[in-house]
């Protein structure tokens, strides 16, 4: 199904029918994770009696879902990640839909570090409003990796001042982080891209722990960010990638 979008300077076409799902789902007992904590857990109730499983002579398979949304599996946040006030990032969102830059990074060796920095990212193209970064090596192990305690790659708190003032308001990366997994709570780089010191950014998000595989080409895309309709400062979410076609 072909449908035209309107954005703010131009149109655009996709193909509805060619969705690329770049998230994780959460998964009982596995996937990926981080933060130290155990694996989510989906369990049938049982209770007065009656079983919530098919299987065991339910009427209907009914599951308790036990996750954290920042550990397990592709996740968007809002400011309220990082602020006192409660800021739900179920209000962050006014559209759905936005103009997408995919961007394939090998992050620099700093030390002990893996840091993405600026000189890592090219200019990016007109009336973008959201990135997304994958970083390579991209395997198939990212689908399932357990990221505690591995130090993994972070973004460099420059870059994401670059982004924000570029007027880039939706930040992807298929990291469980952007910033140094142990930094004594800093948080240089959700600060940066939010703006907290200043003008904190209440519609804009981040979105962390997603896959991107190898055979989708960096470039151009219509993005539909699809998020749970969760009140807290982050839920699952699952964005979808569009090719642009030819006017």
């Amino acid at each position: 199904m072909i449908t035209s979008i309107q954005l703010a300077h131009e149109e655009v076409r996709i193909d509805l029918s060619q969705p690329l799902d770049i998230s994780l789902a959460i998964q009982d007992q596995g996937g990926v994770g981080a933060w130290y904590i155990e694996q989510p857990a989906i369990k049938h109730v049982e209770v007065d009696g009656y079983v919530g499983k098919v299987a065991l002579g339910g009427s209907t398979n009914f599951n308790n879902i036990h996750f954290n949304p920042h550990s397990h599996g592709t996740h968007t946040e809002c400011l309220g990640h990082i602020t006192e006030q409660f800021h739900s990032v179920n209000n962050a969102l006014k559209k759905s839909f936005f103009k997408t830059q995919l961007i394939t990074v090998t992050p620099n060796r700093q030390g002990e570090d893996l840091v993405i920095t600026q000189e890592l990212i090219p200019e990016l193209e007109n009336a973008v409003e959201a990135v997304v970064l994958r970083t390579l090596p991209n395997t198939q192990e990212k689908r399932q990796r357990n990221y505690s305690n591995t130090n993994p790659p972070y973004v460099d708190e420059g870059l994401m001042h670059r982004f924000r003032e570029s007027g880039i308001q939706h930040f992807l990366i298929d990291l469980p982080s952007v910033d140094k997994e142990k930094d004594d709570g800093a948080l240089l780089a959700h600060k940066a891209f939010w703006n907290l010191q200043e003008a904190p950014r209440l519609n804009a998000t981040i979105t962390e722990l997603v896959y991107v595989p190898d055979e989708i080409e960096d470039g151009l895309f219509m993005m539909d960010l699809q998020i749970a309709p969760i009140e807290n400062d982050a839920a699952p979410s699952r964005p979808v990638l569009y090719r642009l076609l030819q006017q």
